[in-house]
């Protein structure tokens, strides 16, 4: 299986200090992958690096030129500023920044792709809605929905399943599925276990390095959550960045 991401010693530091420590895998093309960890093991941190979004210290992240400008990123919800004066089929339309570019304007086709992708998600109706108007499951739908926009091979999700009731949760799982019956890669952080075993067939663990990564089942071993969770509260915050030499030294 060939590889959609491939990622090389990768390391993201915050003031010099480590947020994720020369970790070396890869992201099969056409599966879903979920990033699992505990709290502050920087894994929405990784994502960022995939997304090309944060400097990389040292490393690389490597995409094969084909999917280089067809690679999507949802953060979290927490990260998007709600209030800016904006319809949600708006919203929906800067899925089609790439293509309209900053002083084109959405023709006919354009609207149309963006309420068929709202009703997609169950948004019929929610078209002239202001964002800020929207609850925090129907504020989702609407990410979602800008993401079919952007007709991504590769899919980078941050936590989107946080804080939404169980319906818009199943729905929004319903479409990762056919995303990945689509053959598209789909690179997840979540934290419901359930979750990752039910719809992830493959997973990393991080607890700011690499623990594991391979089929989910395989991955997230009781013991391989264990070993995560005693090196994410051992880690030492004030660290410096070190060396791939000076670990072997």
């Amino acid at each position: 299986m060939s590889a959609a991401l491939r990622l090389v010693d990768v390391t993201v530091t915050y003031d010099r200090h480590p947020a994720v420590h020369h970790v070396c895998a890869e992201i099969p093309e056409g599966v879903c992958t979920a990033v699992v960890g505990p709290n502050g093991a920087g894994k929405s941190t990784l994502l960022k690096a995939m997304a090309g979004l944060v400097r990389i210290a040292r490393g690389r992240v490597e995409i094969p030129e084909r999917s280089q400008d067809k690679l999507a990123y949802l953060p979290q919800q927490s990260d998007v500023d709600r209030s800016f004066p904006i319809s949600v089929l708006d919203m929906v339309l800067l899925g089609r920044w790439r293509d309209i570019g900053a002083f084109g304007a959405a023709g006919p086709a354009d609207i149309d792709r963006a309420i068929h992708a709202m009703e997609a998600v169950g948004l019929h109706g929610f078209e002239r809605r202001p964002l800020a108007t929207l609850s925090a499951g129907q504020f989702q739908r609407a990410l979602f929905a800008r993401m079919l926009l952007q007709d991504a091979e590769i899919i980078l999700l941050d936590e989107p399943f946080n804080a939404i009731d169980m319906r818009t949760t199943a729905d929004l799982l319903a479409l990762v599925r056919r995303w990945h019956e689509d053959k598209r890669t789909v690179v997840c952080v979540l934290h419901d276990l359930e979750q990752v075993r039910s719809h992830f067939p493959h997973a990393l663990l991080l607890a700011r390095e690499l623990i594991a990564a391979g089929p989910a089942e395989e991955t997230l071993t009781a013991a391989n959550l264990l070993r995560a969770r005693a090196m994410a509260e051992s880690w030492d915050e004030t660290a410096a960045i070190c060396h791939p030499g000076e670990m072997a030294a």
